[in-house]
């Protein structure tokens, strides 16, 4: 007889037939070449990389796993996604950060470095819509959110605590591992992932695990210098003919009446 399998190994096929998954379907989840009948019998140990994947889609408890812990789940998909780091001013109100399209770029690996955001411009609006909350610019790249949000332009957003009270098809400036996205957010019937949205269709929308998410902040307003944007004053100077137009009709029908 064999040696009876080890506490991580009955915990592994515990999770598996908890989610119902034959032994094929679980090694392609999880990255593992053919099927897990080589851990489940003990003949294979459990890599970190599938240690990390049971804790980034099912929240397993790596401790849990491994019988060092009683807690079998961690509390992943409530994840914090509230601002790592906040600035003040010198009478200790909140500034609103501005982060330009440089800065994006670093912005997921600084989240939490307070030196850094030192480097960025703050400043306070003294309006009451940017009072009682934590507020953040971010500059727009790229043309993947028009015809509502041009390239150079800049998102003022409403820092957002945690998920649930993220609604679904509101622009969010969203905060991920390596990179800095503007999106509609459409919450998933798998609770463990959200969708992100492109506002110009010629792009598709993106999947994200939400434990991947770092922070999340709402759109409320913006800044832009497209005000003499040609097209948009040849659509004002139609509208304006248009209301001529209809005025002349309607003095010519009081007139027949």
């Amino acid at each position: 007889m064999g040696q009876p399998p080890s506490i991580e190994i009955k915990h592994f096929k515990e999770v598996r037939e908890e989610n119902n998954f034959t032994q094929a379907e679980f090694a392609d989840l999880l990255g593992i070449k053919n099927s897990t009948a080589d851990i489940e019998r003990g003949r294979t140990k459990l890599s970190g990389k599938v240690v990390a994947e049971l804790l980034s889609q099912f929240g397993i408890n790596p401790l849990w796993l491994f019988g060092q812990s009683g807690q079998k789940f961690l509390q992943l998909s409530k994840g914090d996604v509230s601002p790592k780091v906040v600035t003040v001013d010198s009478s200790d109100n909140e500034n609103m950060v501005m982060v330009n399209q440089k800065a994006a770029a670093g912005y997921p690996h600084n989240v939490q470095d307070v030196e850094w955001y030192q480097q960025l411009p703050a400043f306070d609006i003294p309006l009451p819509e940017f009072r009682n909350a934590t507020y953040r610019g971010f500059q727009i790249e790229g043309d993947s959110m028009l015809p509502n949000y041009y390239h150079n332009e800049w998102v003022l957003a409403k820092a957002v605590p945690d998920l649930d009270q993220a609604s679904n098809n509101k622009i969010y400036v969203v905060v991920l591992q390596d990179s800095v996205l503007v999106k509609k957010l459409q919450k998933l019937p798998d609770s463990s992932k959200v969708l992100l949205i492109s506002l110009n269709e010629e792009y598709l929308p993106i999947e994200v695990n939400i434990n991947e998410i770092q922070e999340i902040w709402q759109v409320n307003s913006k800044l832009t210098f497209n005000l003499d944007n040609p097209s948009e004053s040849g659509l004002f100077r139609e509208l304006k003919q248009s209301m001529e137009d209809l005025k002349r009709e309607l003095r010519t029908f009081k007139k027949q009446a």
